[in-house]
């Protein structure tokens, strides 16, 4: 797996030879990863189980596209933002553990809040 600060600054790079810095405003960045998001959603829209699991086959590498613009856009709002994303993902797991504790949270989606 590569590292996370070598893949940040392959993204500044690209965007740098473009002078796209002057469009990455926050909210704009917000919106592309929505954006790129919902192109995830696409692939699954409308298919059922099976569907699904047929279609992940065939479509691994357009799925992985997707999925790939979804990071750049949050390595690149976090770099922008100076937040260090991994360590803003250690912190919320372990908010997670202590909202949705494995007693009472195992096997179950109820929300933290109604368990």
């Amino acid at each position: 797996m590569k590292d996370t600060n070598e893949l940040i600054r392959k993204i500044i790079i690209f965007r740098n030879e473009r002078n796209w810095q002057q469009f990455h405003n926050p909210k704009d960045l917000a919106l592309s990863l929505v954006l790129e998001a919902t192109e995830v959603m696409e692939h699954f829209q409308w298919k059922n189980k099976e569907e699904i699991e047929r279609y992940i086959k065939t479509n691994k590498t357009d799925i992985g596209e997707e999925l790939a613009d979804v990071l750049y856009w949050v390595l690149l709002m976090s770099h922008d933002l100076k937040i260090d994303v991994l360590e803003a993902l250690e912190r919320k797991i372990l908010k997670n553990e202590e909202k949705y504790p494995v007693e009472k949270a195992k096997g179950k989606h109820t929300k933290y809040n109604k368990l």
